[in-house]
């Protein structure tokens, strides 16, 4: 009797209104497909999600802090004051052993490369892995937790875009709103990270998404401001600066904010050089990347030795420098030493990224420029504060690649000094972006080998190759064949091209009917080789469309000839230019309605 009230029950609850959704899968995964609303409440989910993975592991690295450092509960790593040198030096080192220990595992386990938000939406759809965002969050974990100079973004946006991604896959979502999820998971992340909603909305959508849409406005800003709303409920955020004392800002200053920006960009493109000339010596040296961590941490370790402040992402060193007033030669000794630990913490193969360290050298950065200014024009420079948020905003613009103007406003909370950050930022961008070309994750992409320059969707084209777009049905014929005998094996109408191979397979070229028809060679005395055309042109299986088509029009001719490699050149399909072209152009159209949120 009770189970059949039961079954009643859940009957009449699966009948009733919006209940309905909750009881059958099919139904909501439709009701997300099909309307914005359901995209923005996976979005808010999503951000929920990721103000909980922020909270989770900045309890987790705290609570490493404590109990390996011998720190209290109140204070930060990078700026607590009574360190024992003892265990400064050996915690990166058993960091680097632990670290060590999982690439080793990871080195047998796992034979692809780990991937990332930026990546998974530029080449994969959005689709990221769950257990390799994990143990990206482990090994970031682990680094940031034992004093690498490293910051725990990297494995904030990883996690959170993972959740995200499996969120949108296990509701089989389009590939255009997978992607924005994963913005919603990176967006959330940075948000919650530095209680700055809009600073981690247009992160996602400037390095994660690569665009901005009205599709994808509303579930990224609902991801932002959750994770935001989520994580100061938990965890009270100390990222804020008081703006109170920073004075007027008067249009002479400008120019001095320009110049701190050609000042930033200069900055960010030689941490960027240093990094990837660590991880260069390193790969070179005969060093094995598991053992690499270990003299990584022993390197970190004398250097925070010397100056603490370089341990872990730098928020106690970042406040202490903000609200001290020291002298140029000790901000100079600080930018250095803390450029050194980040560059080989992360050239080591410590996880972790350069956001965090960015901002805190721009601080540094900023208030030597301001406090060498004062000295040169007493009267003209603002107060050193004002120029560590705007060095702030700017060298992490250059490292980052994203504009990081509304930090500033979100941490001021002034518009004056945000608008003098803006004309600095875009001169720091465009300078890095013209000299340099790359930001942080993109050069690395480029060290690799990969030619992505920004998170815009490009897998696309790589997925649209030509073994799915060839014809298998090639009409082939021998090279020795007789012009009579071609003629009578393949008469007008029958095909509009052939192709010709040798006695082994080989692809020779490609005979045009027709031609072949209205050739004034008698039919005993001719053979089919003179009238061969595209001798070396062919494709191969693994080219995409956009390839093919470069290949077409250089080679002038309307179909090619599909081999299944260079070497043995054997024909397995036939492609068309104007095929390729209508396929290209319909995926391209496909994507401009994703991006303008079209159905």
């Amino acid at each position: 009797m009770e189970v059949n009230v039961a079954f009643a029950l859940r009957n009449a609850l699966r009948r009733s209104g919006p209940l309905r959704l909750l009881f059958a899968p099919g139904r909501f995964r439709a009701f997300v497909r099909q309307s914005e609303l359901g995209i923005a409440i996976i979005g808010a989910v999503v951000g929920v999600i990721a103000g909980l993975v922020v909270v989770a592991m900045a309890t987790v690295v705290r609570l490493l802090h404590e109990w390996i450092f011998r720190i209290g509960a109140d204070e930060r790593l990078s700026s607590a004051t009574s360190l024992n040198h003892t265990i400064i030096l050996v915690a990166p080192i058993i960091g680097g052993l632990i670290l060590g220990a999982v690439i080793f595992i990871l080195a047998y386990k796992r034979k692809k490369p780990m991937v990332d938000p930026i990546e998974a939406n530029a080449l994969h759809g959005g689709r990221l892995s769950l257990t390799d965002s994990f143990i990206v969050c482990v090994q970031n974990l682990v680094s940031n937790g034992f004093g690498a100079s490293v910051g725990l973004e990297a494995g904030y946006t990883q996690l959170s875009s993972g959740f995200a991604s499996k969120i949108g896959i296990a509701l089989k979502l389009r590939r255009g709103d997978l992607r924005i999820l994963v913005g919603c998971g990176a967006a959330g992340a940075i948000a919650a990270a530095f209680n700055a909603p809009l600073t981690g909305a247009f992160y996602a959508f400037e390095l994660i998404i690569g665009s901005y849409s009205i599709a994808s406005l509303t579930p990224v800003i609902a991801a932002s401001l959750l994770a935001t709303n989520v994580a100061r409920l938990l965890m009270p955020s100390s990222f804020l600066v008081n703006a109170a004392t920073f004075g007027s800002v008067i249009p002479t200053d400008y120019m001095p904010a320009l110049l701190l920006g050609l000042l930033c960009a200069g900055g960010g493109i030689l941490l960027l050089t240093g990094v990837s000339m660590v991880e260069e010596v390193a790969r070179k040296s005969s060093i094995p990347p598991a053992v690499r961590p270990v003299l990584g941490g022993a390197i970190v370790g004398l250097l925070a030795i010397v100056s603490p402040q370089v341990l872990s992402g730098g928020h106690g060193a970042l406040h202490l420098n903000l609200d001290q007033d020291l002298a140029i030669p000790a901000l100079g000794f600080l930018l250095l030493m803390k450029s050194l630990a980040s560059a080989v913490s992360i050239g080591s193969g410590f996880r972790g990224g350069l956001f965090f360290a960015s901002l805190f050298l721009g601080a540094l950065l900023g208030k030597i420029y301001a406090l060498a200014g004062m000295l040169l024009f007493p009267g003209t420079i603002l107060v050193p504060t004002v120029y560590a948020i705007i060095g702030m905003s700017c060298l992490a613009a250059s490292v980052i690649g994203g504009p990081l103007t509304f930090l500033a406003l979100e941490v001021t909370g002034d518009f004056s000094i945000t608008a003098l950050t803006l004309a600095a930022v875009i001169t720091a961008s465009l300078t890095v972006r013209n000299l340099f070309g790359y930001s942080f994750a993109t050069w690395r992409f480029h060290l690799r080998g990969e030619s992505i320059r920004s998170a815009h969707d490009v897998g696309w084209i790589r997925n649209l190759t030509v073994d799915k777009l060839m014809r298998p049905d090639v009409k082939t014929a021998n090279v020795g064949s007789t012009l009579g005998k071609f003629r009578e094996c393949f008469p007008l109408g029958s095909t509009q091209r052939v192709v010709i191979v040798d006695n082994a397979g080989k692809y020779v070229g490609i005979v045009i009917v027709p031609e072949a028809h209205t050739s004034l060679v008698a039919d005993g005395e001719g053979v089919i080789l003179d009238l061969v055309r595209y001798k070396a042109a062919y494709l191969l299986p693994t080219m995409n469309a956009k390839q093919a088509a470069t290949i077409f029009e250089h080679t002038e001719s309307e179909a090619l000839a599909v081999v299944n490699n260079k070497i043995e050149q054997r024909v397995i399909g036939l492609l068309t230019e104007s095929y390729t072209l209508r396929r290209y152009s319909e995926e391209l159209d496909k994507r401009r309605r994703e991006v303008s949120g079209e159905t």
